[in-house]
């Protein structure tokens, strides 16, 4: 099969931004997602470089608009190398071969009776470059830049879309699939229940120079939609180029809600009149917000996706943008809420399964894979399986539908059963436990395999990361190579193979929070003078006092060794806000099997700074010497889960 995925070309009158990076990554995603089901891809992307805002914009900056779309464009095009992004082809409406596409295709449809020329009085935006009609209007202003657009009257050459309009409808009613999600079909749909205008598709050389000159007519220039919607046929070839008939019958696009229109209306009618089928998708997602707030350069809150890049690192990146963000409604951006999602999801999830297991498989199986016994299988092993081929399932169906939020969701889901599974089955105590080594073996294969599974899924949506994954389970070639047919199965992992410690796959980031204010303490009351202490009160404490000492549950979500310390463990615990421990347990627990513990701790003691770290709370534990004179420690805990945070009483 073969699948061609677009964005749309970005317009140069701007630098990359945040939304820009949002959809090229979606588009990329998918692409590496289609390659992972066996098809032959190709994923183009580019930028939009005529029309008077470039003109503009040029002025502003006091050099020609071939200098500024130059500039502009090779921004674009360095922006995507750091968010793993990789076009097979980037296109500029600059380039000669599509400006001689899009001369081929207005004497074509010119030719046929399709372009006539006419005067048109109307309401021009300049900010979007076209006619608006009343209805457009909110109080008077464009809906997109808050100005009054200008009442012009000038002599156009203008496209019969409205000779298609009962055409489109009937094509988007019968593809249900053409338009999605499906409240953006809705949407066009409302919009063509009334009749369609015609589409202006010039602009005379008199108010502008910067574009495709009309075949048929060196007076004017082509319409900047007219001309930019064609780029998705250029890049194939159109119209006997050896890749076009492959290509187009499966062409993909994907964009934000704001040019709905043009892609929605414009270019399928456009497509008609040539006599080309229409793309199979369009898919159509929603704004980034920035704290709740839309994206402006005025009120300066524009995300620039190399900071993020360099702050956080480009997975980590990647994936909140895919996990964040429900494909087709709006989400809003912060950095509290990445940080969230990488501590949380990436570090804590993700990144101490990987690390725990490959730890547990070096120590105790001599950094191979195990070799799975069938008789020590159980039922809960089987139901890890079982989770792990649904999980399998819901990926292909939601990443094919654009489901990105879902199918991680799905894949997380898989992630928080293996770090159960290895506290209820505790490696540490198995390999302790005398004829137990053939249920320990098990155990790391199930880990290990399952990790094998996850770099796979992982690939199209961080694959840095997964890269890194794939190495350190010594199958770095065999995942470059593998599609879900092949690889996407269990049991594959072959016993045997050498297993490295790996990296650090996302280190855990300190939030940004608000300072507090503190409240000033209240005096204390004056106590009653005591006559003398009644006859065993030496040394206890009142309620009062206890009351004093906050005992809270926390559940240890990272654990790590503190160089040159040997007795001292650095904790992360949730309870519920994550806060650093240290703990001298070092000599009585080793940090894999710490993870998902939940322990009781004081959590208002005052902070203190243990070998550099700061410690903001501290362990409660029993301490016992045995017969032999051998120290024990042992933590103290609920009997069973709760949720943290919870106050002992």
């Amino acid at each position: 099969m073969a699948t061609y995925i677009t964005t749309p070309i970005y317009y140069v009158n701007a630098m990359p931004h945040l939304g820009h990076a949002y959809t090229t990554v979606v588009a990329d995603t998918y692409a590496r997602f289609r390659r992972l089901c066996g098809d032959e891809v190709r994923f183009q992307t580019g930028t939009d470089e005529h029309g008077e805002k470039i003109v503009e914009a040029a002025e502003k900056e006091g050099v020609s608009p071939r200098e500024y779309v130059d500039r502009v464009s090779d921004a674009f095009r360095h922006a995507w190398p750091a968010l793993a992004i990789e076009p097979d082809h980037f296109i500029r409406t600059t380039y000669p071969e599509h400006v001689r596409t899009v001369q081929a295709i207005l004497q074509q449809v010119y030719d046929q009776g399709d372009i006539y020329f006419d005067e048109y009085s109307g309401l021009y935006c300049t900010g979007c470059e076209r006619f608006l009609t009343e209805k457009e209007l909110v109080d008077g202003n464009c809906p997109d830049h808050q100005k009054p657009p200008k009442e012009i009257t000038e002599q156009n050459y203008f496209f019969r879309m409205s000779k298609y309009q009962d055409w489109l409808i009937d094509h988007i009613k019968s593809h249900p699939e053409f338009i999605t999600p499906e409240r953006y079909r809705n949407e066009v749909l409302s919009f063509l229940s009334e009749p369609l205008e015609d589409l202006c598709i010039s602009r005379p050389v008199s108010r502008l120079t910067w574009g495709i000159e009309l075949p048929f007519d060196k007076n004017f220039v082509t319409y900047v939609w007219f001309d930019a919607l064609i780029n998705y046929l250029t890049g194939v070839g159109w119209p006997d180029g050896p890749d076009f008939e492959k290509f187009w019958s499966v062409a993909e696009h994907v964009i934000a809600k704001d040019i709905l229109k043009p892609h929605a209306i414009y270019w399928p009618t456009m497509l008609r009149a040539m006599g080309v089928a229409p793309y199979r998708r369009l898919h159509v997602h929603g704004y980034w917000n920035v704290d709740d707030t839309k994206m402006s350069k005025s009120i300066g809150n524009v995300v620039r996706p190399h900071e993020l890049v360099d702050e956080y690192g480009v997975d980590t990146v990647r994936y909140f943008m895919l996990r964040e963000m429900s494909f087709g409604l709006d989400a809003s951006f912060s950095g509290e809420a990445l940080v969230a999602r990488q501590n949380s999801d990436l570090a804590n999830d993700l990144g101490n399964l990987f690390s725990r297991s490959l730890t547990m498989v070096n120590k105790y199986a001599g950094g191979r894979v195990p070799e799975p016994v069938e008789s020590e299988i159980t039922a809960t092993d089987r139901e890890l399986i079982q989770a792990v081929e649904n999980m399998l399932a819901t990926y292909q169906r939601e990443m094919n539908e654009f489901g990105f939020s879902r199918a991680l969701q799905a894949v997380w889901e898989v992630i928080g059963m293996l770090n159960r599974f290895i506290v209820t089955n505790a490696p540490w105590e198995l390999a302790k436990e005398e004829g137990r080594e053939q249920r320990l073996m098990t155990v790391l294969y199930f880990l290990v395999e399952s990790l094998r599974i996850l770099a796979l899924v992982l690939r199209p949506v961080m694959p840095v990361a997964a890269g890194k994954m794939a190495a350190a389970l010594g199958m770095e070639r065999e995942m470059q190579e593998a599609t879900l047919e092949t690889a996407g199965r269990w049991g594959l992992m072959r016993p045997g193979t050498e297993i490295e410690r790996g990296p650090q796959l996302f280190p855990r980031l300190d939030r940004k929070k608000n300072k507090q204010k503190q409240q000033p303490a209240k005096p204390a009351k004056k106590q009653p003078k005591q006559q003398k202490d009644q006859a065993g009160d030496e040394g206890l404490i009142t309620f009062e006092q206890f009351g004093k000492v906050e005992l809270r549950v926390a559940e240890i979500v990272a654990a790590e060794k503190i160089k040159k310390a040997d007795k001292l463990l650095k904790l992360t615990v949730r309870v519920p806000e994550e806060r650093t421990i240290v703990a001298g347990i070092a000599k009585f627990y080793q940090p894999e099997e710490l993870i998902g513990k939940q322990v009781i701790v004081v959590a208002n003691l005052k902070p203190a700074k243990l070998m550099g770290v700061t410690s903001q709370g501290m362990l409660l534990a029993a301490k016992e010497k045995d017969a032999d004179g051998n120290e024990r420690l042992v933590l103290s805990t609920v009997s069973a889960p709760v949720a943290p945070g919870s106050r002992v009483a």
